[in-house]
């Protein structure tokens, strides 16, 4: 009777273990990764769009970006706030799904299509969309209309890449406009400050995108020093002297500091 006993408790308590560690798996797979929608863009290699509106321009070609770059429905966009945020995007609505994981920088916005019509809505470059395949099955991916995947937010990493400011065209001392890229970590930004010399931190206005403004009354000068602040983490950094007394629009100016 007592080992019939033992028996059963045994048993119960391989049934609980079990139990439980089916529920932690699917608390895992349901908080960290979600389900989208997937199109793409532009050349079937290129980096989708040499504009875009977050306002990162041909820097989306080139390293540290790549052209691993995409477009954001609505959810992802957010109007603007998205810029520069990061996601992993695994294939697995196809049989030329490769099922390894990519990462993509959020650098453009799609309004229409099946991107207002999913809640979350990846149009990806086309060299993007390529890596989602298996080898030599990069134009059959390409054709296959909209396609599912899995995604979850993943942390930016440009290796060896420090923070850049590059001027707006139409920058000038009352009027300071510039697109910051190549963030770390969180990749957004929820304040940027700009203290010309001689003066205080003046807060800068986002322009529902990666450029930032501040418009004066009077001639700021520089040299100027830039603080920013992450956008989920909240992680505050400054570099100094970042923006020189002689700057030009459209010029690009490097920072020695990263999230």
């Amino acid at each position: 009777m007592a080992s019939s006993q033992r028996y059963f408790a045994l048993l119960a308590l391989f049934a609980v273990s079990l139990k439980f560690c089916y529920c932690q798996n699917e608390t895992i797979d349901v908080a960290g990764w979600g389900t989208a929608g997937v199109t793409w863009y532009g050349e079937p290699f290129g980096a989708g769009s040499t504009g875009g509106a977050c306002g990162y321009g041909s820097a989306v070609a080139n390293p540290p970006l790549y052209a691993m770059v995409s477009a954001g429905g609505p959810s992802l966009f957010n109007n603007g706030k998205g810029c520069g945020t990061c996601y992993q995007v695994v294939c697995i609505g196809h049989p030329v799904c490769s099922g390894s994981p990519i990462t993509v920088t959020i650098t453009d916005e799609c309004p229409g299509g099946p991107c207002a019509s999913e809640p979350v809505h990846f149009d990806l470059s086309g060299k993007a969309m390529g890596a989602l395949a298996k080898p030599g099955q990069a134009d059959q991916l390409r054709s296959a209309g909209v396609i599912r995947v899995n995604y979850k937010r993943a942390a930016c990493l440009y290796r060896g890449t420090n923070i850049v400011f590059r001027m707006d065209a139409g920058a000038n001392p009352y009027y300071i406009s510039f697109v910051v890229e190549y963030e770390n970590g969180d990749g957004d930004l929820s304040n940027v400050e700009i203290q010309p010399a001689g003066g205080s931190f003046i807060s800068m206005q986002e322009m529902r995108s990666a450029v930032w403004k501040v418009n004066s009354g009077s001639a700021l000068r520089g040299p100027f020093n830039i603080r920013l602040t992450s956008g989920e983490s909240h992680k505050v950094i400054v570099t100094y002297n970042v923006i020189p007394a002689n700057w030009k629009p459209d010029e690009s100016y490097r920072s020695i500091v990263n999230f």
